[in-house]
């Protein structure tokens, strides 16, 4: 039996696959993300029957519909992580332990939908909260108005503002420097500049969040592939290894105004085992991918992960500190902010194009990157990757 230090390195990234992020893909949602798989398979320099692990953490398709389409005839594993925009960030955990228990060979995970040209937040908000994670919203936030994202996060910028002193200048500098990296990458929804005063300027949409707080809406898919070192030797590309990964839920995982610290994620409980397992501090991360469904969501990870103290988060993203050349770059891709929304599967792809040393923002000499996933009402997710 393998204890988490022993599965650090055990397994490597080989492939990455994308689309084009834009408001009109026109394509399906299944179509999407056959592309950014194909792309991923390619770029491993494997044949789509090599696949015997699908993780879809992708919109209206299952691992049978890529099975068929993908020509696979021995599929051996398959599981869906059901953690919103943390999934995907935290499937890499299932696809290291299908890989390094010897189930599978290769395994995808993809990550896609047509998040703005098909079925929006703002349309599926009356069609009720089901059976699934969100159901205790409706005893506890749901009734009393709060029934989007920015309504449900809101609360949580505005008390750590209140706890901390953080500023909504302070959410200025991270939507500046993600959309300063959109505006060097060739595929990015968002690219003209912005300013502080772009910032104050734009309306607000629920207190304290603005409108260039929000993270956008986006069609596009994005996928990588998962093997072992040893059958890595003989593909086309340099691996990527996984140093660590995990997954971590808050305390009243899924009510927000039911928990004891509104201003602390799932996060918080994971970073130090994650470090621990890869050997590693903060102090080695060469670049950071967090999800950034909101600024205030990449100032309470800064804190949460360990880069800074809990409430030194605002003070910790201004000058520039997190803009490539800075002391910690941040979403080199632009991320939710400015690049596109596809549940931060595209973080997980430019912390992969870091260490290949092959991003359109590359950070010099980068050797560990940290991805972040954030979903649902504070669960957590965290891989590290390096050249080792």
């Amino acid at each position: 039996m393998y204890s988490p230090k022993e599965l650090s390195n055990k397994t490597c990234v080989v492939g990455i696959g994308e689309t084009t992020y834009s408001r009109k893909s026109g394509m399906t949602d299944l179509t999407l993300q056959l592309t950014a798989a194909m792309r991923a398979i390619e770029d491993a320099g494997i044949k789509p029957g090599d696949i015997d692990g699908i993780l879809p953490q992708a919109a209206g398709a299952t691992s049978e519909d890529f099975a068929t389409n993908l020509g696979i005839k021995d599929l051996r594993y398959s599981a869906q992580i059901n953690m919103g925009g943390a999934s995907p960030c935290a499937a890499i955990q299932n696809g290291v332990l299908a890989v390094a228990s010897g189930v599978c060979n290769y395994v995808l995970l993809l990550s896609g939908r047509n998040g703005y040209s098909g079925a929006r937040t703002a349309q599926s908000i009356g069609a009720g909260l089901g059976s699934g994670p969100m159901r205790t919203m409706g005893e506890f936030e749901y009734i009393y108005g709060l029934v989007a994202p920015m309504l449900w996060y809101g609360p949580m910028a505005r008390r750590h503002m209140h706890l901390y002193g953080t500023t909504s200048l302070q959410f200025a500098e991270v939507s500046i420097a993600m959309r300063r990296h959109a505006s060097m990458q060739s595929n990015a929804q968002m690219k003209d500049p912005i300013t502080i005063e772009d910032h104050q300027s734009s309306p607000i949409l629920a207190d304290p969040f603005r409108l260039l707080d929000c993270c956008l809406q986006t069609d596009g898919a994005a996928a990588c592939v998962i093997t072992t070192p040893e059958r890595a030797k003989d593909l086309k590309k340099k691996p990527v290894y996984i140093s660590a990964f995990g997954e971590a839920h808050p305390d009243s995982p899924s009510s927000i105004t039911q928990r004891p610290d509104m201003t602390t994620f799932g996060i918080a409980k994971l970073a130090p085992r994650v470090f621990e397992m890869a050997g590693m501090t903060p102090k080695d991360v060469d670049v950071a991918e967090l999800y950034d469904c909101f600024t205030f969501t990449v100032i309470n990870q800064l804190e949460d992960i360990g880069f800074c103290g809990k409430g030194e988060g605002g003070p910790f993203v201004e000058g520039g500190r997190i803009q490539i050349g800075g002391d910690l770059p941040v979403n080199t891709h632009g991320g939710l902010l400015s690049q596109g929304h596809i549940m931060g599967m595209n973080h997980v792809i430019e912390g992969i194009k870091q260490v290949r040393g092959s991003s359109d923002v590359q950070v010099k000499d980068a050797e560990v990157a940290l991805v972040s996933g954030y979903g649902d009402f504070g669960d957590g997710a965290l891989a590290i990757f390096s050249g080792r």
